[in-house]
């Protein structure tokens, strides 16, 4: 622990003295408090008020005689008080910091163990069979060991009757419903596949309710399953893009081209990603890939235009748009159109 720092202002309030003071001025001072304060003098009923001031009086005038004899001249200046008494607020400030923190973090455990360790000062009500287990709804907590088996509600009423398991995993208890444990045997190998299927369920049930952060982050769970697997690279894809990660939807939306790029829809996330990037050259590229591996799709041509567009690129864009105009798409497209043709046509080169 820290030493504690003299404060000798507040001494000296105790024992109404100013600096600056010597030995004999602080002997003077504690017989005038002492003829004050001592429990002999005191009114009815304060005997013990006076007898724990008399104590501080005494604990004060031997520190600051202590400090009289070892000072320059037996006398403690005015800038020795002023010294301390700055020294002494730092530390109490520095005291009251660190109380505040340790009363925080124990409102925050104390938090903390109501919504997650609620059966944390109970008995089990039943014993526990299977000692390991995951959460279905949380696969990326991992395997955590069950503690036991809880139940609430009233059977002979109108309660409905729960059960849940208290879990200890890597992070810290949770207590779940035990309808979502699934127990694990560690005889038996953890297939990718299996790991797959959860984490894909268990993403798509946070897509549901909008964390699509979340989401992202279980599908990376799956991905390193399943490298592969391009199920997963698509709602990857998809959930970081949601989630406003633009260059982690980029990755994602690259690997995802390389296992399936034959298929447009890969190419076609990709020019949308990119775009919104603010890459129009990569967007177009990818658009590009889009409409060859589509041809019919009047959508992706049209899209091809409209980037080529903003690149300047005139002949570019409107063997685009034509192509999407013939394959029936809308009105946008004709001032698409029009917009393609007043741009300036590239000068060819002289050979």
């Amino acid at each position: 622990m820290p030493a504690a720092i003299l404060d000798i202002e507040q001494q000296l309030l105790l024992l109404e003295l100013q600096a600056p003071f010597d030995k004999r001025e602080v002997q003077l001072a504690r017989r005038r408090m002492a003829k004050r304060w001592h429990p002999d003098v005191a009114p009815a009923g304060r005997q013990y008020e006076h007898e724990r001031h008399l104590k501080a009086i005494n604990e004060a005038a031997d520190q600051l005689e202590r400090l009289a004899e070892g000072s320059r001249g037996g006398k403690v200046s005015r800038n020795a008080v002023k010294v301390s008494a700055a020294a002494a607020r730092r530390a109490r400030e520095e005291a009251g910091r660190r109380a505040y923190e340790e009363e925080q973090r124990a409102r925050e455990h104390a938090h903390e163990q109501a919504v997650h360790d609620p059966f944390g000062s109970r008995v089990p009500d039943h014993s526990v069979v299977h000692r390991y287990a995951r959460c279905e709804s949380y696969p990326e907590w991992g395997v955590g060991t069950v503690a036991g088996i809880y139940f609430t509600g009233d059977p002979t009423g109108d309660d409905e009757v729960q059960q849940w398991a208290r879990v200890r995993f890597s992070h810290g208890v949770r207590t779940v419903p035990a309808g979502s444990m699934s127990f694990v045997d560690f005889s038996k190998p953890d297939p990718a596949g299996a790991r797959v299927a959860r984490f894909m369920t268990a993403a798509q049930r946070a897509m549901a309710e909008g964390d699509y952060a979340l989401a992202a982050q279980r599908l990376v769970y799956a991905r390193d399953a399943e490298p592969k697997n391009v199920g997963v690279l698509r709602l990857m894809t998809l959930a970081f893009w949601q989630a406003g990660n633009l260059e982690a939807a980029a990755r994602s939306v690259r690997d995802w081209a390389r296992v399936d790029g034959e298929r447009p829809a890969a190419h076609r996330f990709a020019a949308r990603i990119y775009e919104d990037v603010g890459a129009l050259d990569l967007a177009e590229e990818a658009a590009h890939r889009a409409a060859e591996r589509g041809p019919t799709d009047a959508g992706a041509w049209e899209r091809l235009g409209r980037l080529r567009l903003q690149l300047l690129d005139r002949e570019g864009a409107l063997e685009a748009l034509e192509r999407a105009l013939g394959l029936g798409a809308g009105g946008d497209v004709k001032a698409l159109l029009v917009q393609a043709l007043a741009l300036e046509p590239r000068a060819v080169p002289v050979v």
